[in-house]
């Protein structure tokens, strides 16, 4: 997550709802590139734009009691969301810091994982996110990252205004100042800045109208179709065309959507066990 006044998604109610289900459906992709890392009891993991900490909570029950969590999010009000979670489950070693990777002092050579879900593609400059970050991992520590590479999101049957889909989406993360290829850049940036890649996974989910995936892309598209329409990316007219195509494969019960690919991307910091 990027500040309030600043991320694109949005900080408010109806997008932490959309949070929370989109971990339903995407939380067992992290899981599985977690189990592959290895994240272990006593590791020291560091959460970058942790949001409502939905992923701060799975890392925490992976490090148990003798590991410490810290999560890293702007937004106030995600923050209050996780500490009601912490003071909830009693947890004494889930720390929490508000502000960015570019504003926020870490500390240095400190955490054994350093994970960020859907936030490099929201970044201006990657590269300066990605030197601050790496400031901040212990040698032989790993810094993973999932986010898109924004090729394959489509609907079947094919043929309408959806199919322009994933040309508007890059133009809306593009108007703020990220980059929906941004997976495809970080293995060379990697590269330059001493880690070692171990991982570079593709996953793309398809379903139909009563799949997990197929809500998840409606709870995002039938709140943020009309929002590109504001930014001006698209009319009102398109939006409303999209969203009329989309209300017309989700009566279909053979249409499938299939979302833009999410790439688990890791590395290990050059050094001790490398």
């Amino acid at each position: 997550m990027m500040a309030q006044s600043t991320y694109l998604l949005g900080v408010n109610p109806a997008e932490l709802e959309r949070l929370r289900f989109q971990h339903t459906v995407w939380g067992p992709v992290t899981k599985t590139f977690f189990d592959r890392i290895g994240v272990a009891t006593g590791w020291r993991c560091l959460d970058v734009g942790a949001g409502p900490g939905l992923v701060t909570v799975d890392l925490r029950e992976r490090v148990g009691e003798s590991g410490e969590v810290t999560a890293l999010e702007p937004a106030q009000y995600y923050l209050d969301v996780l500490e009601q979670e912490i003071e909830k489950r009693r947890w004494t070693n889930v720390k929490m810091i508000r502000g960015t990777v570019e504003e926020s002092d870490l500390p240095q050579k400190q955490y054994d994982l350093i994970f960020a879900r859907w936030v490099a593609s929201f970044v201006p400059d990657v590269e300066r996110f990605l030197e601050r970050l790496v400031t901040a991992l212990r040698p032989g520590g790993v810094i993973a990252i999932q986010d898109y590479y924004y090729e394959g999101l489509s609907l079947f049957p094919h043929g309408g205004p959806w199919d322009r889909m994933s040309d508007i989406v890059r133009a809306y993360y593009h108007s703020g100042g990220g980059d929906p290829y941004v997976a495809g850049k970080l293995p060379a940036l990697f590269r330059q800045h001493g880690l070692r890649l171990t991982d570079f996974t593709p996953t793309c989910l398809s379903g139909g109208p009563s799949s997990g995936v197929f809500q998840w892309a409606e709870r995002f598209f039938s709140l943020h179709t009309p929002l590109m329409a504001e930014k001006g990316i698209i009319s009102h007219e398109e939006a409303e065309a999209l969203l009329a195509d989309w209300e017309a494969h989700k009566r279909n019960p053979d249409a499938l959507f299939f979302s833009p690919l999410v790439v688990d991307i890791a590395a290990i910091l050059k050094g001790e066990h490398s």
